[in-house]
């Protein structure tokens, strides 16, 4: 760099730190005007000059202890609870504002402690956003700045160093997963013009292609992203069920759980997952087998090094203004869940369940915490040059739950994502690789009143009763399925809800589990998988009450006489080799349906007996298990139908399937890209022709146990700042 540039690039880094020094003044000011526990001034008062003189020498002295010692303060508070961090980054700013005003001479500046924290907020937030501005506008200065944290992560052993300098290597790969979008809620919503970035992306002829994916028969998040991740899902038959050795509840969303997951995924393939190549995973439950890892569910079953689950919320707090953006948006979200329920009880809203409790601060932690944090890691990752990121965004899934999948609600949650897939691509203009960038969703959602809420009991209800045990006279609520619950829980250092469930302890009573609208019945006094004759004997009634209920679509259940079989309403009994599409208990519930509950029959841990609930084909409902009107978990509608848009360079994914099926692969039932395990070598085939092949790992030695990530470099205001959505 010759001598003139190198003092013009100083000259701008000194006016970039100038401007704000300035900015940051004047908002003191503005502050010291409006606030009456806040003065620059002596008691005599002063001219404008000194009060101008004294408010740059605090703002100058605050930006300068934030600056040194807020990363440091940050870091030694790691065994805090992240959201409790969260909520704790006000008062430690407003305690280095009051420093700050110490060092004034002649002690001018003075505030009461909790103005304090009011100021040192709005200064943070208004003098990043400035520096941000300013940043981003001058291109050459950020493409400089990204290089040297791109240099500072290599020589740290932190990411190998690009094939070729700059931006001529092989680019990156971002996949962005929108939690529970199904494929016709996307195309809808970008038509609709609520998702003007998707909509640009698939009218842009050299932009990206969008196809639909089938699903399993467990269509969530558990079975669907750990096969994605790490290549396989067998064994997983539901979001929970119950292991009859071990006596143990498996919930996908529990650390414990998660990581057991994980293991057996990686022990069959014999590979450490999608990302053991120079990856990152973001928002989780599994790792894939990345070096970089934040909040990823799995790794909160960890201890030491590798417990790193909630590292990204330190990682993001590091920066108090994120704090200030996030903590305002959060309130903002509390507020308008209240608003939208409350006027969703007045307009007498069918289908509705209950919102009260700690579900607005849920609903606020997905749709703003994670949000934010998760978008920010993957900026990070764009900034460091890392070649794959795996991010989850889970807003729209938690709110769909609640509100329906096809609500204004949730609409107005898919405008705010398309905002941070915004702002994704645009810094990916900025980063020293290029990236493309493929978003896809594990399930979708199929709408419908609850099963108690339709009949009056639950399923666990219905078996007591098919059992000839008592029942309660008013219908209980089925716990829900929530990642975003028990990722609250987590960030807590709670214990996850229903941990006191893991070990059951009455063997004589059928345990009774719901994943959405797929039920499972497990009977623990019969050893291994329970047959259809050994539970008619025990309870006679059970399997015809439950195979001619209104609400129930079939089951599926082990005859020691015909081997397994579905059965349906009106003694329809079908063994499951001869089991069809077209016609049967299962017509209705589209192509594949056969061939999937086929697989899940294979499984070890299938349930004793296997409950799907009603699909109705005309309006596309189910009756979830759960307390939520729109579910997934089962068969039927829009739950199986989720997307994969990917940018047109990449090979298409119905040609990757035509070559498996030249080379002897199944022919997939009813074609097009089928199950979770075939995107999972759809993507893998998309980085091989980005990067070059990734390597495979030990089962015992998967990637994740490195030390905790950084604050992510470079990071841009978080998307939906107050002010913008609030």
């Amino acid at each position: 760099m010759g001598d003139g540039k190198w003092w013009r690039t100083a000259g701008t880094a000194l006016m970039r730190v100038i401007a704000v020094w300035a900015v940051s003044t004047l908002t003191m000011l503005a502050l010291a005007g409006a606030l009456p526990d806040f003065q620059l001034q002596s008691d005599d008062g002063d001219t404008v000059t000194r009060t101008a003189f004294t408010a740059a020498w605090g703002a100058g002295a605050f930006g300068l202890l934030s600056a040194l010692v807020w990363p440091v303060l940050v870091r030694s508070l790691l065994i805090v609870p992240a959201l409790v961090l969260g909520a704790l980054v006000f008062f430690l700013n407003g305690s280095l504002l009051l420093i700050a005003l110490r060092l004034i001479p002649d002690g001018r500046g003075d505030a009461a402690p909790e103005t304090a924290v009011v100021v040192a907020a709005v200064m943070s937030a208004v003098a990043s956003a400035t520096s941000t501005a300013l940043a981003v506008r001058d291109d050459d200065a950020y493409r400089r700045r990204l290089a040297r944290l791109a240099d500072r992560r290599r020589r740290r052993g932190r990411s190998p160093a690009p094939a070729e300098p700059g931006r001529d290597g092989p680019p990156g790969t971002v996949f962005l997963q929108l939690d529970g979008v199904g494929h016709d809620v996307l195309v809808g919503a970008a038509a609709a013009g609520l998702m003007p970035t998707v909509a640009r992306w698939l009218a842009d002829s050299s932009g990206h292609r969008l196809t639909p994916w089938r699903t399993d028969w467990s269509s969530q998040t558990g079975a669907s992203q750990l096969a994605i991740l790490h290549g396989s899902n067998h064994d997983v038959p539901a979001f929970r069920w119950y292991e009859k050795e071990t006596r143990t509840v498996m919930v996908s969303s529990r650390p414990a759980s998660a990581l057991e997951m994980q293991r057996r995924a990686i022990e069959r393939t014999r590979d450490g997952g999608l990302l053991t190549v120079d990856g990152a995973s973001r928002g989780n439950l599994f790792s894939g087998g990345a070096g970089q890892l934040a909040l990823v569910l799995s790794m909160a079953a960890r201890r030491g090094k590798g417990r790193r689950s909630r590292a990204g919320y330190f990682a993001y707090f590091s920066d108090p203004a994120n704090a200030t953006r996030t903590a305002l948006s959060f309130v903002a979200e509390v507020l308008r869940e209240i608003g939208q329920s409350t006027r969703a009880r007045a307009r007498k809203v069918t289908p509705r369940i209950k919102r009260g409790g700690l579900y607005p601060f849920i609903r606020a932690f997905a749709t703003v915490v994670e949000r934010d944090v998760v978008a920010a890691a993957v900026l990070g990752d764009m900034f460091a040059g890392r070649t794959a990121v795996y991010a989850d965004l889970v807003a729209y899934d938690e709110v769909a739950h609640h509100s329906g999948p096809h609500s204004r609600d949730a609409e107005k949650v898919l405008v705010r994502l398309d905002r941070s897939l915004a702002l994704i691509a645009k810094i990916a203009d900025h980063t020293p690789r290029a990236y493309r960038i493929v978003l896809l969703s594990d399930h979708g959602q199929s709408p419908g009143e609850t099963f108690a809420g339709k009949y009056g009991l639950t399923l666990k209800d219905l078996v007591r009763a098919g059992c000839g045990l008592p029942v309660p006279r008013r219908a209980q609520r089925t716990r829900s399925a929530s990642e975003a619950r028990d990722a609250v829980r987590i960030a807590l250092h709670r214990p996850v809800e229903g941990q006191e469930d893991e070990h059951p302890a009455k063997l004589s009573d059928p345990i009774v589990l719901a994943s959405g609208n797929l039920g499972l019945i497990s009977f623990p006094d019969i050893e291994g998988r329970a047959s259809r004759e050994q539970i008619e004997r025990s309870h006679p009634a059970l399997l015809s009450t439950l195979a001619n209920h209104p609400g129930i679509g079939f089951l599926l259940v082990r005859s020691e006489e015909h081997g397994s079989v579905v059965l349906g309403p009106g003694g329809a009994e079908i063994p499951v080799a001869e089991l069809t599409d077209d016609e049967g208990p299962l017509a209705d519930f589209g192509v594949g349906a056969a061939a999937a509950v086929r697989r899940t029959d294979t499984f070890p841990h299938v349930a004793d007996v296997m409950v799907n609930s009603m699909y109705d084909p005309a309006t596309g409902t189910v009756h979830a298990f759960e307390e939520q009107i729109g579910s997934h978990g089962g068969l039927g509608g829009e739950q199986s139908r989720p997307f994969l848009l990917w940018p047109r360079a990449l090979t298409d994914p119905l040609d990757i399937v035509a070559a498996e099926t030249a080379e002897g692969a199944p022919v997939p039932p009813g074609g097009g890209l089928v199950g979770a395990e075939a995107v999972h070598r759809v993507l893998t085939r998309w980085l091989q022709e980005s990067s070059g092949p990734q390597v495979p790992v030990r089962a015992e030695g998967f990637a994740g146990a490195g030390p905790a990530d950084e604050p992510f470099p470079g990071q841009a205001p978080a998307p939906d700042a107050p002010g913008t959505t609030a």
